[in-house]
């Protein structure tokens, strides 16, 4: 551990007040950091700079976008990764699965015999009121018992240090191809670092999701069709339906590709009908079948439930799992985990005050201005209100929803996410990150994806970190991997080819332009409505 000499790309870094990663407050570089630390040592800071604008520049080739504003914008990675020890990952890993474990029984009990009201756990109005629970999939039971076949666990880590959960995404989240494409990217701009540091591999994340797709099929089906349900090309996370389709080998579909007869689902294609048996949705439940739900949208297909619930065809994620994601069902997941695994939770929530308690609601009205206030079913850092840095007329905005409906809203202490270096116009400085590691669920085992998904807050001080809200990414190194000492070439994973987009297979009617209309309408109403593919 050594202290920054002078004129380097680190001089003139300082933690801030958060808890630092790379740095203590003393300035000596943390353990997980000493390689990636004494390499950027070693560069100037032009160097450094004319790296990152490779990186954005192959981004910008690739089309590794996201949505902003309406606009569609390069993904920002940044040139410094995030180093997570081995010794922190053996934490974080098996915290994720239990918390997966939870939310799959929390999610069978709710659609079930709803034990954990019965026995006084969860009381029985919150899941009545939240908006995500859809009695009409109540006794629909999946083939192999799962629901959750992919979650997005948020994390963050305090000013203490401590990992914690922030919030829980097993509706459709997002943000996987982002960790794919960075991993590709970084292990082209530092192979030598992948190859001396024992870096785990991300990009069998594919493979992980098409097995565990494939033992969900319905029972009897030993070589399912399975394919990816896009809203489709104006939907902001398209960039990622079409990696992953192209990376598991299976067709990209829209709405219109899809038909069910007889109760099962079938895709047309320039062969004719072709049986359909796992459908990976990107579509949110409202949307996704017009004879249960939505009955203008055109992005599902009608007939999607009915199937489902005869068991001959596969929704992954299962429909109504959005009950699990609400934040005032979150406050309870500790009591759950209790509940279910008979299991002390491994990774603790953070504070959060239900404000439909009445003793709650007053002390958090009392104290709006020290506080953080979340819609219980937002997402991309939407509605949210940091006290310290809200305005008169803001806290008063909010106190007015709250008061007028104290079940839609949560608040919890100002976090001070921890932070790690990233370039800046003005060189390396701290910014502010969380964690969403990816977990499969394959009804056997519950596979965590080394890293996960790390969101910078790319303005100084800014604690939201969503790329909606302007934020970027980093490559999430997670140690503890197979060394290749004495090669200069990085690991299998940096040749694996990711650019490139799959095909989407023709609709039966592909100038049918009034159904193309109404369905981008709808995509982009799905965005800004929904928002629940934002990262």
């Amino acid at each position: 551990m050594t202290d920054a000499p002078a004129h380097t790309p680190w001089t003139g870094y300082a933690p801030s007040a958060a808890w630092d990663e790379a740095m203590d407050v003393d300035g000596r570089v943390r353990e997980p950091y000493a390689r990636v630390y004494a390499e950027i040592d070693r560069m100037s800071g032009d160097d450094l700079v004319s790296r990152a604008e490779a990186l954005a520049n192959t981004y910008l080739a690739q089309g590794v976008t996201f949505d902003h504003a309406g606009e569609e914008r390069p993904f920002p990675l940044d040139i410094v990764p995030r180093v997570i020890g081995s010794d922190e990952w053996d934490i974080i890993s098996p915290g994720v699965s239990q918390r997966v474990k939870a939310l799959e029984a929390f999610l069978s009990d709710v659609y079930g015999s709803q034990h954990c009201v019965t026995d006084g756990i969860v009381p029985r109005r919150l899941i009545a009121t939240s908006p995500h629970f859809y009695r009409k999939v109540a006794g629909v039971e999946p083939a192999n018992g799962v629901r959750v076949h992919v979650s997005g666990i948020d994390l963050v880590r305090d000013q203490h240090g401590i990992w914690r959960v922030l919030e829980d995404n097993v509706r459709v989240p997002s943000g996987v191809s982002y960790v794919l494409s960075n991993r590709r990217a970084m292990s082209q701009m530092f192979p030598e670092m992948f190859g001396a540091m024992g870096i785990r591999p991300v990009l069998e994340y594919s493979r992980r999701l098409r097995a565990s797709l494939a033992k969900s099929a319905p029972e009897g089906v030993d070589d399912p069709t399975i394919v990816v349900l896009t809203p489709g090309v104006y939907n902001s996370a398209y960039y990622e339906h079409s990696l992953l389709a192209r990376t598991m080998g299976v067709e990209l579909v829209e709405g219109r590709d899809l038909e069910t007869t007889n109760g099962r689902v079938y895709m047309r294609t320039t062969a004719g009908r072709r049986r359909v048996d796992v459908i990976y949705r990107r579509v949110d439940d409202d949307f996704l079948d017009p004879v249960a739900f939505r009955s203008d949208s055109a992005l599902g297909a009608p007939g999607l439930v009915t199937a489902a619930r005869l068991g001959n065809v596969t929704i992954a994620n299962a429909i109504g799992n959005g009950v699990a994601d609400d934040k005032l069902m979150y406050t309870y997941m500790p009591d759950l985990i209790r509940y279910y695994l008979n299991e002390e939770p491994i990774l603790p929530n953070v504070d959060t005050w239900r404000l439909e308690e009445a003793d709650a609601r007053e002390e958090v009205l009392d104290r709006l201005d020290e506080l953080v206030v979340k819609p219980v079913d937002g997402a991309g850092g939407k509605g949210v209100t940091i006290g310290p840095r809200a305005s008169r007329e803001e806290l008063a905005q909010v106190r007015a929803q709250i008061l007028r409906d104290p079940r839609g809203w949560i608040a919890q202490p100002v976090v001070q996410l921890s932070t790690v270096p990233t370039l800046t116009d003005g060189g390396l400085e701290p910014r502010h990150v969380d964690l969403r590691p990816f977990a499969i669920n394959d009804g056997e085992d519950v596979w965590v994806l080394p890293g996960g998904l790390t969101r910078v807050a790319l303005a100084r001080g800014q604690l939201i970190v969503n790329s909606s809200q302007g934020g970027g990414s980093k490559d999430t190194w997670v140690l503890g991997g197979v060394r290749h000492r004495g090669s200069s070439q990085g690991p299998a994973e940096s040749r694996v080819e990711l650019s490139g987009m799959a095909s989407v297979p023709q609709a039966a009617h592909p100038d049918d332009n009034v159904a193309g209309q109404q369905a981008q309408q709808q995509q982009q109403q799905q965005q800004r409505v929904q928002g629940s593919e934002s990262c």
